[in-house]
């Protein structure tokens, strides 16, 4: 076993500081991810910081409708929560889709947030990975990359992000509360994550030592017409060959707003802006929906062993929406 150490922080503050000076720190909340890969040798922190004892785990209505949820609110506890499962149906049914029963009533919001990717050639330190160890190389860009991304990959990187929460999140346009070194800012969920680019390491925008503290659910009343599909492997404790996050608002049977995010894609959940634009202004049918997933998907380049993900994401899409249609 490899030593470290191990630090209860007092505040917010106190465990930002901790972190921004200690180079190989991590925050620990549930640990769910995060042992798996200290076990792996993936990553190997000097300095675990808990963040668990913090006062971040309150579910709080907001004066203008929205909802704030804390980040060690255990994802459990948010599935069963009765506002989110009235007003978020999106945010329950992505919860209750990851994971397993005992991992859900450990796994943290803000950490679901900040998962490593499930690459099986990152979980491997014995093969090449560009976002284990830039420079390497990326064993899955012509290896085993089933369930890798068709969507925003790079020659360096094709890794997806594994997290459900994160997809409904960024289907409701959340915003993310974080606590930087220098104090305390709003991201919108759109702009905390990175596409890979030249440097998969960096997975997000977040400054070093940054804490996510909370997220923030603007008041969205067409999103308790909303829904969360997944299609995986196995009926539970797998992840997701393709999933997708749908708000569909109707007037009448004409589509007045609509909001899809995609997860299994990309190396960030993946919001369809140009599946969105097909669909606004116009009498919803299911061609109609699958002709908007199909202008989404025409940027994809799948690789040689997953290509079945735009089908699949063309028939979640139009499976979901349609539900909702009809609703």
């Amino acid at each position: 076993m490899r030593a470290f150490r191990y630090h209860r922080p007092a505040d917010v503050a106190e465990a930002v500081a901790v972190l921004a000076a200690e180079p190989q720190a991590a925050y620990l909340g549930g640990g769910t991810n995060l042992v798996d890969l200290m076990k792996l040798g993936v990553q190997r922190p000097d300095v675990l910081v808990d963040v668990t004892r913090l006062p971040l785990d309150t579910v709080e209505e907001l004066p203008d409708g929205g909802l704030r949820i804390g980040a060690t609110v255990r994802n459990s506890d948010l599935a069963a929560h009765p506002v989110v499962r009235r007003d978020y149906p999106v945010l329950a049914r992505a919860l209750l889709a990851a994971a397993s029963g005992q991992l859900r009533n450990m796994a943290t919001t803000g950490g679901n947030l900040l998962q490593r990717t499930r690459c099986v050639y990152f979980q491997d330190t014995g093969k090449a990975c560009n976002k284990r160890e830039p420079g390497s190389g990326c064993a899955a860009l012509h290896g085993q990359n089933r369930d890798l991304a068709v969507l925003d990959w790079s020659e360096q990187c094709v890794a997806t992000h594994p997290s459900d929460l994160a997809v409904a999140l960024a289907a409701l346009d959340t915003v993310v509360e974080v606590h930087e070194p220098d104090g305390p800012r709003d991201i919108p969920i759109a702009d905390l994550y990175r596409s890979p680019g030249t440097h998969p390491e960096r997975e997000t925008t977040l400054a070093r030592g940054t804490l996510i503290t909370a997220v923030r659910l603007p008041p969205l009343p067409a999103a308790r017409r909303s829904t969360y599909l997944k299609v995986r492997d196995r009926a539970s404790f797998a992840f997701a060959a393709g999933s997708v996050a749908a708000v569909l608002d109707l007037d009448g049977d004409v589509v007045r707003d609509v909001r899809l995010a995609y997860g299994a894609v990309a190396h960030r959940p993946w919001r369809a802006y140009r599946a969105e634009e097909e669909l606004r202004g116009r009498p919803f049918s299911p061609d109609l929906a699958a002709r908007a997933a199909d202008a989404e998907l025409a940027q994809a380049r799948p690789l040689r062993h997953n290509g079945f993900k735009l089908p699949l994401t063309r028939a979640i899409t139009v499976r979901a929406l349609t539900e909702l249609a009809s609703s």
